[in-house]
């Protein structure tokens, strides 16, 4: 004799629509183009694509910078090339700036549809919870990294147009030709990417915890800002590799004549380490929450 459960499982199999498939609900596709219409997104890119010309403008009002420093760092070589405005903006935004849209992205994407009580209205369509949180997720990383992308290029262009195109000039001496500037942009944006993922876990898993997408959002920022904090204290010692804000700026170890990785592969295993969890976290405290708005 059959249990209530297999009987409800029968049922439902019976009920399905035909031709209904779950991995085609709420295609990539559409969830892109739905949140790359909202207001947000478009002033989060606005925001990015504005500060390459407002550092320009700075260091056109201010004049070269570094003048009266005895020792060279890589804002003091900013307006040496495309290349280096380009690295410079990086170094600039890297510490709060490109945490925002990360934690925009991936944090107001769920709690938003829950504000708008729409949430419920998608899983009755019906959208597996796995797979919206799947599409959700991907969508906000997909934004994140187009941000990541958006500042650098930007930038370059800019750089190139005030500065010209030539090769990275590094901070302690020496020049790297056009070619490696190049790869070497690419290395830094990946970095910067993946450690900003757990400012992504942060918010996502916020996302799936609240209704309140500034909460979600304000929470990952917020955190982040107190892993900053933390790392800041010497008193720490040995306890600060496991803050994810230690390893942040890693990449400058990469512009340097000899580059070197060791730290930057130390900041990728956190990292990814803590992501995982936390997207874990989400997906797991998701499958089983009820659901009202």
């Amino acid at each position: 004799m059959s249990t209530l459960a297999e009987k409800a499982d029968k049922v439902e199999k019976e009920e399905v629509a035909e031709g209904y498939r779950a991995g085609r609900t709420l295609p990539l596709r559409v969830e892109l183009v739905r949140q790359l219409k909202r207001r947000r997104t478009l002033i989060m890119f606005g925001i990015l694509a504005a500060l390459p010309f407002i550092l320009a403008i700075a260091f056109q009002v201010g004049g070269e910078p570094g003048d009266g420093n005895e020792r060279v760092n890589l804002m003091d070589t900013a307006t040496a090339s495309g290349a280096n405005f380009a690295a410079v903006n990086l170094f600039a935004s890297a510490g709060f700036l490109l945490v925002v849209p990360v934690a925009l992205f991936c944090g107001d994407t769920v709690a938003s549809e829950a504000s708008w009580s729409s949430l419920r209205y998608l899983l009755a369509a019906p959208v597996p919870r796995a797979r919206l949180l799947w599409s959700k997720l991907v969508v906000g990383l997909t934004l994140s990294l187009a941000a990541m992308v958006l500042l650098p290029v930007i930038a370059l262009a800019v750089g190139t147009v005030a500065y010209g195109w030539g090769p990275l000039q590094l901070p302690v001496g020496g020049t790297l030709p056009s070619g490696d500037a190049a790869r070497l942009l690419l290395i830094i944006m990946a970095y910067i990417f993946v450690s900003q993922l757990v400012t992504a876990g942060l918010a996502f898993w916020l996302s799936t915890r609240t209704d309140a997408p500034l909460g979600a959002v304000g929470g990952a920022v917020g955190l982040t800002i107190i892993g900053s904090v933390l790392d800041e204290v010497t008193a720490l010692g040995d306890w600060r590799d496991f803050i994810p804000a230690h390893w942040q700026y890693a990449w400058l170890d990469v512009i340097q004549p000899e580059p070197a990785y060791g730290e930057m592969i130390q900041g990728t295993a956190i990292s990814v380490t803590y992501a995982l969890v936390l997207f874990a976290l989400a997906f797991r405290g998701f499958a089983g929450k009820d659901v009202v708005s």
